[in-house]
């Protein structure tokens, strides 16, 4: 996954230090990464009715 750069203020950065504590986490990184992927998941969900694996599908030419 490619690295991106966010800046977040000192409110957002204490919001992240918390929830790194309560999942266990090591990193800040590891933190954003997490929420953003429970976010995928639920929209996911949403979307689609069941909690299911995203995968990429091969086209077939027909």
């Amino acid at each position: 996954m490619p690295d991106e750069t966010i800046t977040i203020s000192e409110q957002e950065y204490e919001m992240f230090e918390r929830i790194r504590q309560q999942q266990g986490l090591d990193t800040i990184e590891q933190t954003v990464e997490w929420l953003a992927k429970a976010r995928i998941q639920r929209l996911a969900k949403q979307a689609g009715g069941k909690r299911r694996a995203l995968a990429l599908v091969q086209r077939q030419d027909q």
